[in-house]
């Protein structure tokens, strides 16, 4: 049989916002995944569309293969130019900058991957997630050295940081001031493996959910999507979720920001219909996809 191919519409999918206009980006880690092609990804779209099409029934992505290993320029511009206007990939950290006993001696780690291409995606290019491992306690003096090493732009774009603290240590009122000094965000991973506290250290939140479930169609309840829904609504609007755990309990400044959540863990085979369920409840729908050629 004749191999699918795509075609969008032409129209880029306008990017989700939630309560005053603020932007919220909802995906997925990664797009090659093999239980995808069973309930994702249509009938016989070939392996080297996935992306194409990831990228316009969801609105971000992030990419984990750049945790394991450095990647091509050409990667990053492949990407780029394989997805539409709006959507965002948000890039894992090189581990070697992460996985070592002294953080502070990073630099040359934390420079060869952030001058390994990631700038070729452009205005694409979304939060870089610094993940430790659950073993890496909190040193206030080594971990200030190593926020101290993370750059601000790279080849003219702007980087975000974002700090995935792994270690109950890191719960301490100590962390969230090293953390709001250097505007680095602290994952929220709503999971009982590791620390989650939803504590704000940036002006954008960075949310990582681990709790979706094989036997639920769209990984989770639908009261529980009604209530991830609210949350990312509380968050864009300026406010913090009342009902997620805190280390402070102190009040955020009052300003819209821009909210990612990305389907991580728990069934990952559900990941791609929670995400699109979540972006349902933000009033987000995706554009047309049709067989034919290829489209913009």
């Amino acid at each position: 049989m004749a191999e699918a191919s795509a075609k969008t519409t032409g129209k880029a999918a306008r990017t989700p916002e939630a309560a005053g206009g603020a932007i919220a980006r909802i995906g997925i880690g990664g797009w090659n995944f093999a239980p995808w092609r069973d309930n994702f990804y249509p009938a016989r779209l070939a392996q080297s569309r996935e992306l194409e099409y990831a990228s316009r029934q969801l609105t971000a992505i992030e990419i984990n293969s750049t945790y394991h290993g450095t990647q091509k320029r050409s990667a990053f511009a492949k990407w780029r130019d394989e997805t539409p206007d709006g959507f965002v990939f948000a890039l894992k950290a090189s581990r070697f900058a992460t996985n070592r006993r002294v953080l502070a001696e990073s630099a040359e780690s934390i420079e060869r991957f952030v001058d390994s291409g990631i700038a070729e995606l452009g205005g694409k290019l979304g939060p870089v997630v610094w993940q430790f491992a659950p073993t890496k306690q909190f040193d206030p003096e080594d971990f200030e050295a190593f926020l101290a090493l993370l750059p601000a732009s790279v080849e003219g774009r702007e980087l975000r940081h974002v700090l995935d603290v792994r270690h109950e240590s890191f719960m301490t009122p100590d962390y969230l001031k090293l953390a709001r000094k250097y505007k680095a965000a602290t994952v929220f991973t709503d999971s009982d493996k590791f620390p989650s506290f939803a504590d704000l250290t940036a002006d954008f939140v960075y949310a990582r959910l681990m709790r979706s479930s094989e036997k639920l169609k769209s990984g989770y309840a639908p009261k529980a999507l009604d209530a991830w829904g609210e949350r990312v609504q509380a968050w864009a609007s300026g406010g913090i979720p009342e009902d997620l755990p805190r280390v402070d309990g102190k009040a955020a400044a009052k300003r819209r920001r821009e909210v990612f959540v990305f389907f991580i863990n728990g069934a990952k085979e559900r990941a791609p219909a929670a995400a699109q369920a979540l972006l349902g409840r933000l009033g987000w729908q995706a554009p047309p996809w049709e067989a034919g050629a290829r489209g913009g």
